[in-house]
């Protein structure tokens, strides 16, 4: 059994969960169920970033302390988590004391071990509150940072500790050439190879006075107490999560993979590794940058006021609806846009009209002509499904999820398409045609089981729920290797109950 351990970005803690947050989360979460289903030891991480300048504001404009906010925030985005299904079994909060030991305990180490890439400077520069870092030219448009055009720059001037990015420019560029695979989809390699190439600057990583943040271990030769800044504090999380610095912590570092939106792969593919490197660590297996999902072609974003309610989104269908159109509708490796009217038409085609009336039929027809129970019939391995499954792993091993659900729809296609040929209630009509029925009734089950399996990274709920429909009378799903050649025979389905309700249903509910 090989272990994998899968972190997502930790949510910063100013504003409540919002699209692009789910659109994370249930990514990271299909990986991670994929990766069980396929045998694997699955750690899965997930948390709240919870220091900072933006969050010290967002306290004080609501009049409270900025535990209390913290506190509040986390507990809501943990509830929505919990609401979508997402199978962390991990949650790191930046506020706790282990974490706060670890990242005090990475950077000593780093102090000890590469002196020379800490120094102190004065600087002054534009700094974005809303990103929580000081903005290169090209990154101001108009006097606004490119990502947060809402927010006002801030002009700071003050003595801080900086790190010698510029020591791991041939590093870091080696390091990519050894592992193309690194940082993916190739997009965002290119991004990040480009950004090299043009060169790295130092970066400073104290504030000072800050105090709702850890404190850096060294004050400034002036005497200035200095805050960590926070995305020091945060890229840690997904090694304090180990357990470092404390016994035992190697046995799940490095993790294998972090996904992390698009605007933050600088700082996960370049600062973090940087940053293990100069405290003597292994770096982490790779970095997958997803793309945004947009609203009438423009980011969700709390700064910018673009949302929508996602409690409304998450209600119209049910859970499991909303994580399969997301992945289904917005590439994995690239931008996608939310409609109403896509996940109404896609719902409607494909899970009410496609897997739901599949399984409605077949259910109900094996309970009219047998009893419930799925006749018995020499059933040869299935070309199709065995092709789907080589695929389907092909495709969910490279994280382009979009494209693993279309290859498992295509079973559900081929067996509709298996259904309108046959048309076995016409059959069944027909006693000389007996033996064949019972061939399409048994082959539309293995169909079906071979959907619920595959489909159960994305849709968990729902696909437990056919699989117990099909009556297997096993408490897990089947393995991937086994679904060509599954025998279903003998299997007591259970024809009550509608999978996937039309819209007017749900509507009128």
């Amino acid at each position: 059994m090989s272990r994998f351990y899968l972190t997502t970005a930790i949510d910063y803690a100013n504003g409540d969960p919002h699209l692009g947050h789910a659109f994370e989360k249930i990514g990271a979460d299909t990986i991670a169920r994929y990766h069980r289903l396929i045998g694997d030891e699955v750690r899965f991480c997930m948390g709240m970033d919870e220091h900072g300048q933006k969050v010290a504001q967002t306290a004080a404009a609501r009049g409270v302390d900025p535990q209390t906010l913290v506190d509040e925030l986390a507990g809501r985005f943990a509830e929505m988590w919990k609401r979508l299904n997402i199978s962390n079994d991990r949650w790191v909060r930046t506020t706790d004391a282990h974490h706060r030991r670890g990242v005090r305990a990475l950077i000593e180490r780093a102090l000890e071990r590469s002196p020379g890439d800490f120094y102190e400077k004065s600087y002054e520069g534009w700094y974005c509150v809303g990103c929580e870092l000081f903005k290169r030219e090209n990154e101001i448009q108009d006097g606004h940072c490119v990502l947060h055009p809402t927010r006002e720059l801030q002009w700071t001037e003050e003595r801080n500790w900086f790190f010698r990015l510029t020591n791991y420019q041939d590093f870091l560029r080696a390091h990519f050439d050894a592992n193309p695979d690194f940082l993916r989809p190739a997009s965002r390699r290119n991004e990040i190879l480009a950004l090299m190439d043009s060169g790295l600057e130092d970066i400073s990583i104290t504030r000072a006075r800050l105090s709702w943040a850890i404190p850096f271990p060294r004050p400034t030769s002036d005497g200035v107490e200095q805050g960590t800044w926070v995305w020091f504090d945060a890229l840690p999380n997904y090694l304090t999560d180990t357990g470092y610095p404390d016994a035992d912590w190697e046995a799940w570092w490095p993790a294998q993979l972090h996904v992390v939106g698009k605007d933050i792969t600088r700082l996960h593919a370049v600062i973090w590794p940087a940053m293990l490197q100069s405290a003597g660590l292994p770096l982490p297996e790779g970095v997958w940058g997803h793309g945004f999902v947009t609203l009438g072609g423009e980011k969700f974003s709390k700064s910018s006021g673009v949302s929508l309610e996602l409690d409304e989104a998450i209600t119209r269908f049910g859970p499991d609806a909303f994580r399969f159109f997301l992945l289904r509708e917005v590439p994995w490796d690239s931008d996608g846009a939310f409609s109403w009217e896509r996940f109404t038409d896609r719902y409607t085609s494909e899970l009410a009209n496609g897997l739901g009336n599949l399984a409605s039929r077949a259910t109900s027809m094996i309970g009219k002509y047998h009893d419930g129970v799925v006749p018995a019939s020499s059933l040869e391995a299935s070309a199709d499904i065995a092709d789907a499954v080589r695929r389907y792993r092909a495709a969910m091993d490279a994280h382009l999820l979009h494209t693993g659900a279309e290859v498992a729809f295509e079973v559900v296609r081929t067996a509709n398409a298996l259904v309108a040929e046959k048309q076995p209630w016409k059959m069944a009509k027909d006693p000389a045609l007996a033996g064949e029925l019972d061939v399409v009734l048994a082959t539309m089950v293995r169909y079906l089981a071979a959907s619920a399996v595959l489909l159960s990274p994305f849709m968990p709920a729902k696909t437990a729920e056919l699989w117990a429909r099909l009556g297997s009378g096993r408490d897990s799903l089947a393995a991937l290797d086994e679904l060509a050649a599954l025998d279903v025979s003998g299997w007591k389905v259970q024809p009550e109950g509608i999978l996937f309700p039309r819209p007017e249903a749900v509507a009128a509910a």
